[in-house]
């Protein structure tokens, strides 16, 4: 698990995070640590195990790409 500099372990988390239309193939590639789906009008972006700062980072690309955020949600954690 990452840990801050005073060694105190930062919580990951699994996170859904849905774009307004198509994600273009040569966009993709700025979201590639992401799984990607493509559905009719938006565009579903899924991440593992990601903690605030990935996450910051990840909807600091949709705002800089042009990308419309609908929703941003923590999935729950999976079944062992």
């Amino acid at each position: 698990m990452p840990t801050s500099g005073h060694g105190a372990p930062h919580a990951t988390c699994d996170y859904e995070i849905r774009i307004k239309g198509r994600v273009g193939e040569s966009l993709r590639l700025a979201f590639e640590e992401l799984s990607i789906t493509l559905n009719p009008g938006e565009t579903v972006l899924c991440g593992r195990e990601l903690d605030q700062a990935a996450l910051y980072g990840i909807l600091d690309r949709v705002q800089a790409l042009g990308f419309e955020l609908v929703a941003v949600r923590r999935l729950p954690p999976a079944q062992p």
